[in-house]
This record gives structure tokens, sequence and C-alpha cells, in this order.
């Protein structure tokens, strides 16, 4: 998983979770349910059309708002690899970290349908429609063995067997 690359779906600033996924909808934990309701009072095109291997490009404080674990579920059940923003709740980036979904702190410039490509152990981003590069700080082994684990406790349960 150090290498990404996706369609984008542009978002803007203050994305907070019940946004990403409604309130209403958290009676369930099955992780599919949450996923055919994400971010549809957003984006209601969203649901229907987000494809495995996607990436979400934000600008400042995504998942800002509660601490519900069910936001970054919710986005990666959907098909998304990763989210980039220039800003992330701090709340928000440990709960999809630790679930294994790749969140990249930069600022590239990005439209709806741009291709990017991540390389998250050298820490550079391109968008391959417009050319733009942009660097951010590489992930830690440690972190890049917890994403390719699938989150920190199938590391946990991996690294335990050892």
């Amino acid at each position: 998983m150090e290498k990404i690359q996706g369609r984008v779906w542009k978002f803007g600033e203050n994305i907070d979770t019940d946004l990403i996924i409604p309130g209403r909808y958290l009676r369930t934990f099955n992780p599919q349910d949450l996923a055919d309701h994400v971010l549809e009072g957003e984006r209601p095109d969203f649901t229907a059309n987000v494809k495995k291997g996607d990436i979400i490009v934000a600008d400042e404080n995504f998942g800002c708002g509660s601490s519900r674990e069910q936001a970054p579920v919710a986005i990666k059940t959907a098909g998304v690899d990763a989210i980039i923003a220039k800003s992330f709740a701090r709340i928000f980036y440990r709960n999809a970290v630790n679930i294994g979904l790749p969140v990249i702190t930069a600022d590239i410039k990005a439209s709806d349908e741009d291709i990017l490509s991540v390389d998250l152990s050298e820490g550079i981003l391109c968008n391959k429609t417009t050319g733009e590069t942009v660097q951010f700080e590489p992930f830690k082994d440690f972190m890049l063995d917890i994403l390719e684990d699938g989150g920190l406790v199938n590391h946990y349960l991996k690294t335990k067997k050892q």
C-alpha cells in the first residue's frame, strides 16, 4: 500500500463527521450500511459513483466534529483509498490510521476527476492530470506496516503472533 493512484473527489473545508456519516445512520455497526450513506448530505452523487481506489482531496479541518469512529469506516468501506487534506481533526486522523485508511496532510490543487498518485514512503503526491507535484512528510515504516496490515488491531494481532 505504499503507492496509491486514484480519481479525485474534491471537498471544501470543515467537513465534519456528521456530514461524513449523519447520526441517523449510526444505529448500525454494518460497515456497508454506513458506506451506503457516506457524504450523502455534502455530495448526493458520492455514494452512487465512488469507486475502489478513489481519493478524497479536501481543504482545512477534515473530520472535525464528534469522535465517531464510523466516519473513517464509512469512507474506507465505500472504496476510498486515501484522504488528502490541508489539515485534519486530530481524532479523525487517529481513527483513520486505526482502521488502515491513509490520511495525508498536504496542499495539492486538484479537481473532481483528476488522477492523483501518492507515494507514502517517499512523501510525493503527483496530480497526473495537471502535472503538479507536492512533497509531504513520508510515512514512517511502522505507519506503513499498520496501513498494510489493515489497521492497528490487525497489526497488533499479526505482530503478537510473531
